[in-house]
């Protein structure tokens, strides 16, 4: 008899899984219906020996000790900084947008006082936000906005900017100094030896039992346990009872280049041009010596693997519905951001796991995670 059947061997579920054995000496056994575990944070090594992303570019970054001091229990860390370049009217430019970036874009020779004047003077300003487009024009008007965000977020979610929530264009903030990181957490690392190496420890407890390729309805008909912990996506958990949550999904389309390194940074983007949206090599991730590079390009698609929820008012929606249900489904806790239908980074998942964590060996009791998941799950995130 186990404890706990835990479906998705993904962030969330790894570390549920972690902590329930290690600190609740409890039996666990996850499942997974892929053949590896890690989730979309697996990567692996492809024929010319190149250590990859199978599902694009996982870049770990946060401002929580506690994420860190935890996660370090199972890898060491190389320091890493991640940049973007976008590719606009024939530039490689700096992205999120800063002094560097606007100069080179319009051959100004501005300083950080004339570039906050100069944004001031393009941006047009908005009484109310409500969209991604009202969040970018506030800040930076109408020339930046179709050059670096319109098109690329039409291809990456499928709909225009004014028909999205204002939190997607916040994730991409607007700086007046040099400063080309991507992020500024007080913590950007990667796991020396990779992310899939770093599941293993993370699973490796006597405690824990871990089946894969396999059917979790199956599993639960089948194998004896208690409760369940569930990262999978909330609506089909019901069946789809209120209708599908819609998702962007992306497709990946590798190659192997005979040479060291081909792009300057790790990630370039291409908000106006091709059908990708981004391309991204690896070994600047990795630190990777090699004498060939591996690269890929990403397609975003409106169907196939759930990758994104989309943050629409009618869609959160229907996830309160689901929410609902899942109050009133005794035995089973909803963890993670397909069962929770929100965009989460890598850290914040682990915050919110190891919260969750806490609150089921406190509560003693079965109430559904997902009836106690809120603002106070988030917030304990310091990322």
């Amino acid at each position: 008899m186990f404890d706990y059947l835990v479906v998705g061997a993904g962030f969330a579920g790894a570390v549920l899984a972690e902590h329930l054995a290690s600190q609740g000496n409890k039996k666990i056994l996850v499942v997974d219906r892929r053949n590896h575990i890690a989730g979309n944070a697996y990567d692996c090594y492809d024929d010319a020996g190149i250590l990859l992303h199978r599902y694009g570019p996982h870049i770990f970054h946060t401002n929580s000790l506690e994420v860190v001091e935890y996660l370090s229990q199972f890898t060491a860390w190389r320091p890493y900084q991640h940049r973007v370049l976008t590719w606009v009217d024939g530039q490689l430019l700096p992205m999120p947008i800063n002094l560097d970036t606007i100069n080179r874009l319009y051959a100004t020779q501005l300083t950080s006082f004339q570039v906050r004047e100069f944004l001031a003077s393009q941006a047009e300003p908005r009484s109310e936000i409500r969209t991604s487009e009202d969040v970018i024009l506030n800040a930076v008007g109408r020339d930046l906005y179709e050059k670096f965000f319109r098109n690329y977020t039409r291809k990456q979610w499928g709909l225009d900017p004014s028909e999205l929530d204002a939190a997607v264009a916040a994730r991409a903030p607007t700086r007046t100094s040099r400063d080309d990181r991507y992020f500024t957490d007080r913590y950007q690392l990667m796991p020396l030896h990779g992310f899939t190496r770093m599941f293993e420890r993370m699973l490796s407890h006597p405690n824990i039992n871990v089946l894969l390729n396999c059917n979790w309805l199956q599993a639960r008909e089948w194998i004896p346990h208690r409760e369940v912990i569930y990262t999978g996506t909330i609506d089909e958990f019901f069946h789809f009872q209120f209708g599908r949550l819609p998702y962007r999904s992306l497709e990946f389309r590798f190659e192997t280049l005979h040479a060291a390194q081909i792009q300057p940074v790790a990630v370039v983007n291409y908000p106006n041009d091709y059908e990708y949206t981004r391309v991204t090599e690896f070994k600047h991730l990795t630190g990777q010596v090699h004498s060939e590079t591996t690269r890929v390009y990403e397609y975003p698609r409106g169907i196939g693997e759930p990758y994104y929820p989309i943050p629409r008012p009618e869609n959160a929606a229907v996830y309160q519905q689901y929410k609902g249900l899942a109050a009133v489904t005794p035995g089973v806790h909803f963890a993670g951001r397909l069962a929770t239908y929100k965009y989460y980074n890598m850290d914040q998942v682990v915050a919110q796991s190891l919260a969750t964590y806490r609150r089921l060996t406190c509560s003693g009791t079965s109430e559904p995670v997902a009836h106690r998941n809120g603002n106070t799950m988030v917030a304990e995130s310091a990322s």
